[in-house]
C-alpha cells in the first residue's frame, strides 16, 4: 500500500442540510520518539463530542522512497486496542508496542493513523459529518545512532524545481519555517512543518522561487528539532 498521510486530513461527507456537526476527535501526544530498550508508548485519545465516536488505529512502516513518502502495513509494531468506540468527554488510552525482536542499527520510523468512524446516525441526520484522520509519527531510535547529516540541491525536472534533501544520518531531520534566500533576497518561503528527512533517505520538496537567482548558489534557513539550521544549497541544475 501507498499512501500520502498529512498530519490532519478531514474528509467531508456532504448530504442535502446545511448543518454541520464539527470534528471531535483529538489525540495526544502529536509525535513518539522512543529510545531504545524503550519499545511502548501510549497515545491519549479524547471525544469531545455529545455523541458516541468509533475510531479505527493503523500502524504502517514510513520510509522514503524516490524523494517522496511511502506506507506499508506492518506488524513491527502494533497499536491495542486496533479499534474502539469512545464515550462523549471521556479519555482513552491506547498502547503502542514494538513487538519486533530485532536489533534496531540507527532509527526506525512509523506512522500511526487514527481515523475518526462516521456513524450511520449522523449520515442520516441530513448533517456534513467532518471525519478526522490523525497522523501521528513514531520513531525508535538506537541511543547511539549518529546525528541527522543533510545535504541540499535545487534540481530542475520536467521544467518544475525541487529542493532535494539527502540525509546520510542515523536519525530523522524534522524541517520547519523554511525560508531560501540570496543576499538580501527572499526566495521563497514555507510556514509550519515543512516535512520529514529519514535517515538514510532523500527527499524532495517543490519549489516556486519569487525571482531568479542572480548566482547558483542560494542560502537555506529553517527550524528543525536540533534547532535554527544555515547552510548553502548547491548549485541549480539547469
Amino acid at each position: 500500500m501507498q499512501a500520502t498521510f498529512k498530519s490532519v486530513v478531514a474528509l467531508v461527507l456532504l448530504s442535502a442540510s446545511s448543518a454541520a456537526e464539527a470534528a471531535s476527535l483529538r489525540v495526544s501526544p502529536v509525535t513518539l520518539d522512543l529510545s531504545m530498550p524503550r519499545s511502548s508508548a501510549t497515545l491519549t485519545l479524547r471525544n469531545d463530542a455529545s455523541q458516541p465516536l468509533g475510531v479505527q488505529i493503523r500502524v504502517f512502516r514510513w520510509t522514503q522512497n524516490g524523494g517522496a513518502d511511502e506506507y506499508e502495513p506492518t506488524t513491527a509494531v502494533v497499536a491495542s486496542p486496533p479499534s474502539t468506540r469512545l464515550a462523549p468527554n471521556r479519555d482513552y488510552t491506547v498502547r503502542v508496542v514494538r513487538t519486533s525482536k530485532a536489533p534496531i542499527a540507527s532509527e526506525e520510523s512509523y506512522r500511526i493513523i487514527i481515523d475518526e468512524i462516521p456513524t450511520r446516525r449522523v449520515q442520516r441526520s441530513g448533517t456534513i459529518n467532518l471525519v478526522v484522520r490523525h497522523s501521528i509519527p513514531i520513531f525508535f531510535r538506537n541511543p547511539q545512532a549518529d546525528t541527522p547529516k543533510v545535504s541540499w540541491r535545487l534540481a530542475q525536472a520536467g521544467g518544475k524545481l525541487k529542493l532535494v534533501a539527502q540525509n546520510t544520518g542515523g536519525t530523522r531531520l524534522k524541517l520547519a519555517d523554511l525560508v531560501l534566500e540570496q543576499g538580501n533576497s527572499r526566495l521563497f518561503a514555507r510556514d509550519g512543518l515543512v516535512g520529514y528527512v529519514l535517515a538514510g533517505s532523500t527527499v524532495e520538496w517543490p519549489v516556486v522561487l519569487r525571482q531568479r537567482p542572480t548566482a547558483a548558489a542560494v542560502t537555506l534557513r529553517a527550524k528543525t528539532q536540533l534547532g535554527a539550521i544555515h547552510e548553502n544549497v548547491l548549485a541549480i541544475n539547469r
